[in-house]
């Protein structure tokens, strides 16, 4: 089934580019015409290059990789930090700070700074020992981490790859990213350089329903890739069956207490102390006979742990 239909990409402007005047000429092979002064960018392309894009997030987070989500123009910032959040990713939806990624360490002390000053409370002022004035500078101070990284808070190291929205605005991610051998996917509209990219989706970057299928499209794989993630132990785990899990099962029991052993003994033995006695006795006496099966587990409940 195909992750994006035709009809969706054409509902959602994703085949309108820029201005004819506005364009990268290294795009030429993915625009299909010119209409109107305003070049249409070839959907048929875009459907295949978004499959692959796709696959590629989902082998990356069921493999235990992250993405980053970054977009900070005002068409996508809503987007971006609904899809991320949606599955859980770190996202970029303000500012760019420079050296959020080649210099991740630095940017990871502000993070600590900012989780510092979430544990103040700003109303309390007997409380938090400040005055009001300084309590206001460090609200301040919180506030703009806040914005600028919030959406990264959780983020312990470097993504293993990028999604952009814009890569002309978001140059200087782009350059980080090359620099460290980071993957990046992400749109490519008809004024864009397709050689920055990795994973190119050629459409349109500029209108909010565009970006909005396209980031849901990249969040989609995201959660998929976790479910392969999550549910990895468990599809591993069948066809292995009956011969593994004896092993580990065994494996487990020689490393139990004597506790264990005693529990494990008493339910072991109970069934054929009670089926032994059962034979043994005579129809007369089965009051009696059952009132020595009662009894008959116990006894040999306490020498089992004996005999081994």
């Amino acid at each position: 089934m195909a992750v994006v239909t035709m009809r969706q990409l054409l509902e959602s402007g994703v085949h309108f580019g820029h201005q004819t005047r506005r364009w990268n000429p290294k795009m030429k092979r993915f625009l299909f015409t010119e209409r109107n002064g305003i070049y249409i960018i070839d959907l048929q392309q875009s459907l295949s290059f978004i499959d692959r894009a796709y696959d590629f997030v989902k082998e990356t987070v069921a493999h235990g990789g992250s993405i980053l989500f970054i977009g900070t123009k005002k068409q996508a910032q809503e987007s971006i930090a609904e899809q991320a959040a949606r599955v859980g990713m770190p996202y970029v939806n303000q500012r760019w700070l420079g050296g959020m990624l080649t210099n991740f360490q630095t940017v990871s002390k502000r993070i600590s700074r900012m989780r510092e000053l979430e544990q103040v409370d700003f109303d309390d002022v007997a409380a938090s020992g400040l005055t009001k004035k300084e309590l206001l500078v460090l609200r301040r101070e919180y506030d703009k981490l806040t914005k600028t990284l919030g959406g990264i808070r959780d983020m312990t190291k470097v993504p293993s790859a990028v999604w952009i929205v814009d890569t002309n605005k978001e140059h200087l991610a782009v350059d980080e990213a090359k620099k460290l051998n980071i993957p990046v996917v992400a749109i490519l509209d008809s004024n864009c350089d397709p050689d920055d990219v990795d994973y190119r989706i050629p459409g349109n970057d500029d209108a909010i329903r565009s970006v909005t299928l396209l980031t849901r499209v990249i969040a989609d794989a995201v959660a998929e890739g976790l479910q392969v993630r999550h549910g990895g132990k468990g599809e591993a785990a069948e066809p292995l069956a009956a011969w593994e899990q004896d092993l580990l099962a065994g494996n487990e029991g020689e490393q139990t207490g004597g506790s264990e052993s005693a529990a494990t003994a008493e339910g072991s033995t109970a069934p054929e102390a009670a089926a032994a006695e059962a034979a043994e006795g005579q129809p007369a006496e089965a009051a009696a006979t059952e009132g020595d099966a009662v009894e008959a587990p116990a006894e040999e409940t306490t020498e089992a742990p004996a005999q081994v």
